[in-house]
């Protein structure tokens, strides 16, 4: 990995120096882990501090992203926002569908992160969540509903978009062996 990255780091980047150091620190954080999916997966979870202390500030605002939960972003501003699972279940949450004053305040909160976005907001309302549970050869699912915050005359306001699938085209053939069943790893694995 080193040798590839090495020529490529030259190339683009000043401070190599700091990036050859980015590539140590990932090679020591990766030999503690047995397998590569469960570094990846506690890496994406739990990212280590950069080594690159010369990065500096970002040029501008499509250097970076912020992540942000709806609660810790009162006060904040950005110039897009994406609010994730505008359904019911999450707004409001399952458990403020009991009392009235309950679901009067996750209406605010819906409110306060959309309030956040200077210039877009896009709301994701998934139309599907898969169970959890089952065999991963299993399609298992429920649909899901927008919320109830998201009347008719709010919808009106929004440019409406659907996801058509992906323009990925990956050819899989199946065998006599197979007998309907599919390998998810080994479809998203001919993908990359």
């Amino acid at each position: 990995m080193r040798e590839w990255y090495k020529p490529h780091m030259e190339r683009l980047y000043e401070h190599v120096h700091t990036r050859i150091g980015d590539l140590d620190q990932l090679e020591l954080l990766s030999s503690q882990y047995q397998t590569r999916e469960r570094f990846c997966t506690e890496l994406t979870l739990d990212p280590p501090h950069a080594t690159s202390d010369l990065a500096g500030q970002a040029l501008t605002d499509e250097d970076y992203l912020v992540i942000s939960t709806v609660h810790s972003a009162k006060g904040m501003e950005w110039d897009h926002v994406y609010i994730l699972n505008v359904v019911d279940g999450s707004f409001p949450n399952e458990f403020a569908t009991g009392k009235a004053e309950l679901i009067e305040e996750e209406r605010r909160v819906l409110y306060v992160a959309m309030t956040r976005a200077r210039n877009e907001l896009t709301c994701v309302i998934p139309l599907r969540f898969q169970i959890a549970s089952q065999a991963k050869t299993s399609d298992g699912h429920v649909y899901g509903g927008r919320s109830r915050f998201l009347t008719e005359k709010v919808i009106k306001c929004f440019d409406e978009q659907t996801f058509q699938g992906s323009n990925v085209d990956v050819k899989i053939e199946a065998t006599p062996a197979d007998s309907g069943a599919i390998d998810v790893a080994s479809r998203l694995k001919q993908m990359w």
